[in-house]
């Protein structure tokens, strides 16, 4: 409920308020302080409220807009096991294919230097791990919030790919990304550029390239 209340505050108060910092009670003093003067007159948000038509469809599309926020994405990994196991079907993929707790890679790897780094799934062939991956559906993302997306998923790449080079295994790291949210911005181009940056070791994907771009032999090199 605060969080719903606080997505209507944005709206009708403060539109300048991130959406971040109204996420955490405890900064409301500073939302205050920075944003406190540009905060609309409570006698004008009364009067525009009360103005609203009865049913207000425009207030009800802020309030259920992420009612099934999380889905989507329990959706996008369901689907993409079931792709690849039907892709190649000679290995094992596991992970939480919906809800569940992440992999941590401290319970894979005993001497890995993060052992709570969380990954989505992994792809083996027997006991060798061939790739670990992380899956994310981007529904509305840009700005910040795409800076944070891209620069959380190189330094993942970086740190997997040293220990398993520091190790002679050849995992590989997945990056399985769909949704409006990637045509926002130039996230696709930062992702493409991980990407580069370990040729033959990172791949990004959507759930269509999976067939084409997936394939054992690329997992195998």
């Amino acid at each position: 409920m605060r969080i719903q209340l606080a997505r209507v505050f944005r709206k009708y108060v403060s539109p300048e308020t991130p959406v971040e910092m109204l996420k955490k009670k405890r900064d409301a003093e500073k939302i205050c302080e920075q944003f406190g003067p540009g905060f609309r007159a409570i006698t004008e948000v009364q009067k525009r409220f009360t103005a609203r038509p009865i049913p207000d469809e425009a207030l009800c599309a802020v309030l259920w807009e992420y009612k099934d926020r999380g889905k989507k994405g329990y959706d996008l990994t369901e689907r993409f096991f079931a792709l690849l196991r039907e892709q190649l079907p000679e290995l094992i993929v596991s992970g939480p294919e919906r809800a569940g707790k992440d992999i941590l890679l401290g319970t894979i790897f005993p001497d890995y230097p993060k052992p709570d780094r969380p990954v989505d799934f992994l792809i083996c062939a027997g006991t060798e791990v061939l790739a670990v991956g992380l899956a994310r559906y981007d529904s509305d993302r840009g700005g910040a919030q795409e800076d944070d997306r891209t620069g959380q998923y190189r330094d993942c790449a970086t740190e997997i790919i040293s220990y398993a080079n520091a190790h002679g295994l050849k995992t590989k790291v997945v990056f399985l990304n769909d949704g409006p949210g990637l045509l926002l911005g130039s996230m696709w181009n930062d992702y493409s550029y991980i990407e580069n940056l370990y040729p033959g070791r990172v791949l990004v994907t959507t759930l269509r390239m999976v067939p084409e771009r997936l394939t054992l032999g690329w997992l195998k090199s």
